[in-house]
């Protein structure tokens, strides 16, 4: 009975100290991981109004930038004389005015953004990378269900590979002097 008693005690104080360096890890990693903010990366502005973002201006024709038009003036209201269900239904048939240009809610174009943020989707997941002038930085990858992810980073040059069982396929980002190239590579 003694030795049972003994066993029973000296298992409750292992599986206690267990726990407790357990959760000491644990806490240690999360609080670590909380305290770190999220970086907000600038959205990509258009070269020129009118433009799709991302794109460039047709070539051979000089960008121009429009002053924005003034905001739409507001329908006119109905008459004080009509009774009041005649106002709202009169109201509801009058034709809304004219939709402000979206042109006219866009500030004009930054020359000094000139980031994008690009994706690139490929058997195993999806890698999002911003695409400066000079460098890449890697947004988000992001591996499709039972997929592995890995990332690997050089001065010059960023890998990530999408590894499950004998597949591997990999996007590889490289600038060297030049503006950055993405390659992908499925196997």
């Amino acid at each position: 009975m003694r030795n049972g008693l003994v066993q029973l005690c000296a298992w409750a104080a292992a599986t206690g100290a267990a726990v407790a360096l357990s959760w000491l890890g644990v806490h240690a990693v999360l609080t670590g991981a909380a305290s770190e903010q999220p970086v907000a990366l600038p959205l990509p502005s258009p070269k020129t109004v009118g433009t799709p973002y991302g794109t460039s201006p047709t070539p051979g024709r000089t960008p121009t930038t429009d002053a924005p038009s003034p905001p739409a003036s507001p329908p006119p209201s109905p008459t004080p004389t009509a009774p009041p269900a005649a106002a709202s239904a009169t109201a509801a048939r009058a034709p809304a005015g004219p939709a402000p240009t979206p042109s006219a809610k866009r500030p004009a174009p930054s020359t000094t953004t000139t980031s994008t943020v690009k994706s690139y989707p490929i058997p195993g997941g999806r890698v999002a990378l911003d695409i400066r002038a000079d460098e890449a930085s890697l947004v988000s990858a992001t591996p499709d269900p039972g997929w592995q992810m890995q990332v690997w980073n050089g001065d010059q040059w960023m890998r990530v590979d999408f590894t499950r069982d004998n597949q591997a396929n990999s996007v590889f980002v490289y600038w060297n002097g030049h503006p950055p190239v993405v390659e992908t590579a499925i196997r």
